[in-house]
């Protein structure tokens, strides 16, 4: 078998900005093959103004491996990685390239073989996976709602006990008193007003949520190490399931000293690539779980690799998702198989009818817990008509 083509896909979703300010467009990649299997595959930059180069670097990795055989994606890894010059300084748009292409090869694997990619891996350890609801699922998603006060957060977590779940991720930061999104001053020392702030949210979910409802804290680092250890000892009273990326992962030591200095465990990975990246977190033991986002950390070759050395230091796993159905799709093959799996994001996106349109099927959890999808490869693909509507290159 060999490539013969590959098209990038910058997904027309119907919609410009999935918030005010945030762009939303899901990069696919599919790669096509001489026996006429496509495989999809999708870069994790839908968000965060960094899509057009996600798109441009899976354009410019295609033309090294058309002819090659789509079966042997470690030399094609490899070779993207080590022939390219700057796929070994690694970073967000690069390794965001290597693992569109990476789940797109995965997926012509599984379908040339008939079998789901989890087989592949190894296998099922998980039958199910457990799911926990984000608080902005409910205020960015099918129902819109700003979380400002206790009793939105509390509202928010009623409504994901209402749909099934027992796990709920809380951003207690992000909004300010006025409603405006990442507007405020999080690093240095928090003030009074948004410590009692942040705490009175969360007391809210805690109270709605009972005593055996997981709570999961985001701080998508806008907090840094000072900050964050301020918060967190606040926040030690409610019992909190994790305390996720409470600073930039520059610097594990940072890391480290929060992990010392706060009683709940801690969370990091969607800003992290590559084993190389994670090599300093699960030597200094300051992350109890990791993120890799499939579409940033070098697809699912490298991401199980990241995976199996994590359990060897006794982390769990949360795969990172914020993108298309097909993004989903690949997460849901790995975590069936590791054994350190821990709970799988369900991202407020995965509601947003624009972005399940996109795809041939929508996978959605069932009373908080999803199941793995059966189909030969990685089980999802965009449809024909999204397909003709969104802009793409291809390279032949």
């Amino acid at each position: 078998m060999k490539i013969t083509s590959i098209e990038v896909v910058k997904v027309n979703t119907g919609v410009s900005k999935r918030v005010e300010g945030v762009p939303w467009n899901p990069i696919v990649v599919m790669v096509h093959t001489d026996e006429g299997i496509t495989g999809f595959g999708e870069i994790g930059l839908a968000y965060g103004n960094a899509g057009d180069a996600g798109f441009g670097m899976a354009v410019d990795f295609a033309k090294l491996i058309i002819g090659m055989d789509p079966m042997n994606n470690e030399e094609i890894w490899s070779k993207i990685f080590r022939s390219t010059f700057w796929g070994m300084g690694g970073g967000t748009v690069v390794f965001g390239g290597i693992s569109g292409i990476d789940i797109a090869l995965w997926d012509i694997r599984g379908k040339a073989l008939n079998v789901p990619v989890y087989q592949l891996l190894g296998g099922k350890t998980n039958k199910k996976l457990r799911a926990y609801a984000s608080q902005l699922q409910f205020g960015w998603g099918t129902e819109s709602k700003a979380m400002i006060t206790p009793d939105d957060y509390a509202w928010a977590t009623q409504k994901a006990l209402d749909n099934g779940y027992d796990c709920v991720k809380v951003d207690p930061i992000g909004f300010d008193l006025d409603g405006n999104w990442m507007k405020g001053k999080t690093t240095g020392l928090l003030e009074n007003k948004q410590i009692s702030t942040a705490v009175d949210r969360v007391r809210a979910m805690r109270e709605a949520g009972g005593k055996n409802m997981d709570l999961i804290i985001e701080l998508h680092s806008l907090t840094d190490t000072n900050s964050a250890i301020q918060l967190g000892r606040e926040l030690e009273q409610f019992n909190c399931f994790y305390y996720e990326e409470p600073t930039m992962p520059l610097n594990a030591e940072l890391m480290k000293e929060i992990a010392n200095s706060v009683k709940i465990p801690l969370a990091s990975g969607e800003r992290i690539y590559s084993r190389w990246g994670y090599r300093p977190f699960f030597e200094n033991r300051s992350l109890s779980i990791i993120q890799p986002d499939l579409g940033l950390v070098g697809g699912i070759t490298e991401g199980k690799k990241i995976c199996d050395m994590a359990n060897v230091y006794d982390i769990g796993v949360q795969v990172h998702i914020c993108g298309g159905p097909i993004a989903k799709a690949a997460a849901l093959q790995l975590e069936a198989v590791i054994p350190n799996f821990v709970i799988h994001e369900h991202h407020s996106g995965a509601l947003l009818p624009h972005n399940i349109n996109s795809c041939k099927y929508d996978y959605q959890p069932k009373d908080g817990y999803y199941e793995t999808p059966d189909l030969p490869g990685i089980g999802q693909e965009l449809t024909e008509e999204t397909i003709k509507a969104s802009e793409k290159v291809v390279i032949q």
